[in-house]
């Protein structure tokens, strides 16, 4: 067992004591009660900003487990219908008392109890009692268009389903944002369509939680402090590699012999091959290319000419034939005057030298240092006030 994996060994071992000590009081269930307001919206055939009006709600609830809760809710309002053909429009007043099953899905489907919002679905059953329709009747339509028509008062059936948005339950003021699908009887807005009318609701929640203590730990003896440190070193040396990148100088030398009087026979061809490889494969090349004649054939006047034109033509070809930067390539020409192999015909050539960069990836190994004490306080402390 290698220094590292024991020390984290040690460490796991003491956040595990830590844990066992911080006894964690169970879930209490609590009441609650909420003030919300906000818009309504009946369905009907006109358009929708005609039919927005203010509601508002009051609701006592109760969560008998971490998922599980029911309320009884009662909302006010002062619900519109109307004519789009006609622009005219008419309200009435709404009384709805429900009673509501609602079921905590974060905490459902999630361990940690701790986040900052929850989402509530929720779905109950009740009775909308409205009254003072009088704007109906004031409008004069014809009574064909309103079979349903009510004029003193009336009551239906509620059913209703939405969704809550709702802040931490372990803070015993809380806010909310729901929305609502509420489902009453054909005749709630005096016009028929042979199915339920709808009402639709956004509000906004201000509640109070009575009796919620949320979670509390047994603080944690110096005995435990002790024990938890006591073989957890200050600092662990770890030894990392860091990537070094360096470069290499490469080199190529090759010769091109010729006949007498040639300057651009098929010889050169391979040769200039490989300096193109060599040129895409490295960084920075450079290319020197060197004429020479023999001294045993003609005279220096015409070995010279010879000479920077075997230089010359082999540059072009590089450079016509393999798209190698002239700025790259350097000529010259030694004529007759150096000879650079004993044999007299071998004189007749050109003589190439390439140098480029390689780079290289390469890794130094460095001493690193963590400090333990300190993560491991840090953990144990957010044991503790989890």
């Amino acid at each position: 067992m290698n220094k590292w994996s024991l020390h984290r060994k040690l460490v796991g071992g003491a956040l595990l004591l830590v844990a066992a000590t911080a006894q964690a009081q169970e879930w209490n269930s609590y009441w609650y009660v909420e003030a919300q307001g906000g818009l309504q919206l009946t369905s009907t055939n006109a358009p929708m900003d005609k039919l927005m009006t203010p509601t508002a709600a009051f609701s006592v609830g109760r969560y008998f487990t971490p998922v599980v809760g029911a309320r009884l809710h009662v909302g006010a309002a002062q619900p519109k219908s109307g004519f789009a053909d006609l622009d005219k429009y008419y309200k009435w007043k709404s009384l709805t008392p429900d009673l509501d099953l609602m079921v905590n899905l974060s905490n459902l489907f999630g361990k940690n109890q701790s986040r900052m919002l929850n989402l509530i679905l929720l779905g109950g059953v009740g009775l909308n009692y409205a009254w003072d329709n009088d704007e109906l009747a004031a409008l004069g339509v014809d009574p064909q268009r309103v079979p349903l028509k009510w004029n003193d008062h009336r009551l239906s059936h509620n059913l209703r389903a939405g969704l809550r948005l709702e802040t931490n339950q372990s803070k015993p003021l809380g806010l909310s944002l729901e929305v609502n699908a509420n489902s009453l009887s054909d005749r709630f807005n005096s016009k028929t369509n042979d199915a339920d009318d709808w009402q639709f609701q956004a509000m906004l929640g201000l509640s109070w939680r009575f009796g919620y203590k949320g979670k509390k730990h047994t603080p944690v003896t110096r005995e435990v402090w002790d024990t938890i440190y006591e073989d957890v070193p200050e600092e662990i040396v770890e030894y990392v590699k860091i990537p070094k990148d360096g470069t290499a100088q490469m080199l190529l030398h090759k010769e091109v012999f010729y006949n007498i009087r040639v300057s651009d026979n098929a010889a050169p061809n391979v040769v200039q091959k490989e300096i193109a490889d060599f040129f895409n494969q490295y960084e920075k090349v450079t290319v020197k290319i060197v004429g020479y004649a023999d001294k045993g054939t003609g005279n220096a006047k015409l070995n010279e000419m010879y000479a920077r034109k075997r230089a010359e033509t082999f540059k072009k070809d590089l450079v016509e034939k393999y798209n190698i930067p002239a700025e790259a390539i350097e000529t010259d020409s030694k004529g007759d005057t150096v000879q650079p192999f004993e044999e007299n015909d071998k004189n007749r050539c050109v003589i190439i030298d390439a140098t480029g960069l390689h780079r290289t990836h390469e890794f130094e190994t460095v001493e690193k240092k963590r400090t333990v004490i300190k993560q491991v306080e840090h953990r144990v402390k957010r044991i503790i006030t989890e």
